[in-house]
């Protein structure tokens, strides 16, 4: 039971008021941009967050030269590059969220619109690619300061070429990979058979000639099952057994979501505090169908407007629809450390591919899906002066900010004479709970738990706060850092880990008994940023491994 801590009325007043600020700081014009870098050297097709607070960043080897050489006068020999076969610049970079430094990284094979997970250990298993890089594994395992640490390459390891996949960590800590270009099945990484399982779903959501179920969207659910969104429709699926449990009903308009019609989804945050965890998929954006060919003769159709939600686990499922002030294509969804959604990034009109999209959305939107429905749930933020268009994307920082990055919708790298030139800069995007004047309400994790255990395992971190609230304006959630590419976050989850009790220690230090996450189905194992958050007001991210 939660120990509350007994506050005079000026307080509660004050709890108020600053609940009422945070609302009003999200109805409009709000959070802050800044220039990380004008140039990083390479676009920022794919992004993942590292346990050391590093990020991995890389596009493809095929673009021909980027704007960043190789170390040491270090040149990648490819004789099946389909465009220079001896490439003395780099096509990944490595940046340090701490210093905002980078350096180049060295990739040999081809990786576009490739896939990844990171393992238990931290390990990052990147899967696929084009050309040469399309059955080929990568890794990269962080390494401290002192250290080099960098690309190792395994060819020919997937049984099947990935490209347009999607990658799902699972309870075990083994990876599901899923469907791709002609690919209507799925494998594990590691795998104890040559085998591929066919999933005859991917095969039925097909479009003949634009496909629309590329980079399907994966949910690993509280139950141990996947949730797998392609076109417009979604299972449920039993991977162990290649069974399809349930069938869900195609989401109200019958406009596709996924690549290239690029809409995004998230898994909403899981609360483990509730006796019952009712998991709900949200699915925003997107391209109207026949959005593909239109925009190739030239005509650039107005992009989706509506999210849809589904609570997988009713007896009779039916999706919630919802109309977000600005239609986006191309948009990335970010779970923020409060539980809010982030969707950033994108244009209005067309779809995804080279050339084809227009309009630029540089408004990133915040959803607030605790709100109740009855009131409006999105606010339109501060705009960015970039473009952010096909192959850009968007993470999660430890201290709550988002990386943006990327925007390249030509083939190869152009920077002139055209409408949207090939951006390499770099920004941070501030979301308003970063702002000055939550600073009093702001907690700071004084210590934590390294490691985390399962079946409700207590465990004891410490916060200092230096106007605290009540005991019902917290809460403790971890946060799976993703691979983030082409619109979709793979592996992105939250989960609110219950409290058992808050106990101040002295003026502005309390302690908290959290408890770990009931099972491996809730939280694969491995690193997670874990965050205190008071009054909608999160703190920096630690992080923890789950084990």
């Amino acid at each position: 039971m939660i120990n509350f801590l007994i506050f005079p009325l000026s307080f509660l007043h004050f709890f108020s008021v600053v609940t009422s600020q945070i609302r009003s700081s999200y109805s409009g014009g709000s959070g802050e941009w800044r220039l990380l870098h004008e140039n990083v050297g390479i676009s920022a097709m794919h992004m993942q967050l590292l346990r050391n607070n590093k990020v991995i960043i890389f596009d493809r080897t095929d673009f021909g030269p980027s704007n960043l050489s190789l170390p040491d006068g270090i040149c990648r020999v490819d004789k099946s590059d389909t465009v220079l076969q001896t490439d003395c610049t780099a096509h990944s970079i490595l940046y340090d969220i701490d210093t905002n430094a980078f350096r180049p990284l060295m990739i040999q094979t081809d990786t576009w619109c490739s896939s990844g997970a990171v393992l238990p250990n931290g390990t990052l298993v990147q899967t696929g690619g084009f050309n040469d890089g399309d059955r080929n594994i990568r890794s990269f395992t962080p390494c401290s300061d002192d250290e080099y640490c960098d690309w190792i390459e395994f060819p020919r390891s997937l049984i099947q070429r990935r490209w347009y996949a999607t990658n799902q960590v699972l309870p075990d800590g083994r990876i599901i990979i899923v469907g791709g270009r002609r690919q209507f099945n799925y494998e594990f990484y590691p795998s104890s058979s040559s085998e591929v399982i066919w999933l005859n779903f991917l095969a039925e959501t097909n479009d003949q000639g634009m496909e629309n179920n590329l980079y399907p969207f994966l949910h690993l659910l509280p139950d141990g099952n996947l949730f797998i969104f392609a076109n417009t429709r979604s299972i449920l699926l039993d991977y162990n057994q290649n069974r399809v449990l349930k069938v869900f009903p195609r989401i109200p308009g019958d406009d596709p979501r996924n690549y290239p019609s690029a809409g995004s989804s998230v898994l909403l945050p899981l609360d483990e505090s509730n006796s019952d965890i009712e998991p709900e998929i949200m699915v925003c954006g997107g391209a109207p169908r026949a959005s593909f060919p239109q925009a190739m003769q030239g005509n650039f159709v107005r992009a989706i407007s509506t999210c849809g939600r589904l609570k997988v686990l009713d007896p009779n499922p039916s999706w919630t629809m919802e109309d977000m002030p600005l239609a986006r294509v191309m948009g990335d969804m970010i779970l923020l450390p409060n539980g809010d959604v982030l969707i950033i990034n994108g244009a209005q009109f067309g779809t995804a591919g080279w050339e084809l999209g227009r309009g630029p959305v540089t408004q990133p939107i915040i959803y607030r899906p605790s709100t109740d429905v009855s009131d409006w749930r999105f606010a339109i933020m501060s705009p960015s002066t970039r473009p952010r268009m096909y192959h850009s994307s968007a993470i999660l920082l430890t201290d709550g900010r988002v990386l943006v990055s990327g925007s390249n919708p030509h083939v190869n790298y152009i920077f002139t004479n055209v409408e949207y030139p090939t951006d390499l800069s770099m920004e941070s995007f501030s979301p308003p709970y970063l702002a000055p004047e939550y600073d009093q309400i702001r907690p700071r994790i004084l210590s934590i738990d390294e490691k985390i255990g399962y079946g409700g395992k207590l465990f004891s971190p410490t916060f200092q706060v230096q106007v605290y609230l009540t005991a019902n304006a917290l809460s403790v959630r971890i946060v799976a850092p993703s691979f983030a590419t082409h619109s979709f976050s793979m592996n992105q989850r939250m989960v609110s880990l219950k409290i058992i009790g808050v106990t101040g220690l002295s003026p502005f230090m309390y302690g908290l008994t959290v408890a770990g996450p009931s099972t491996a189905a809730i939280a694969p194992p491995g690193y997670y940023l874990l965050f205190v958050v008071h009054a909608h007001v999160p703190s920096q991210g630690m992080w923890v491994k789950i084990e």
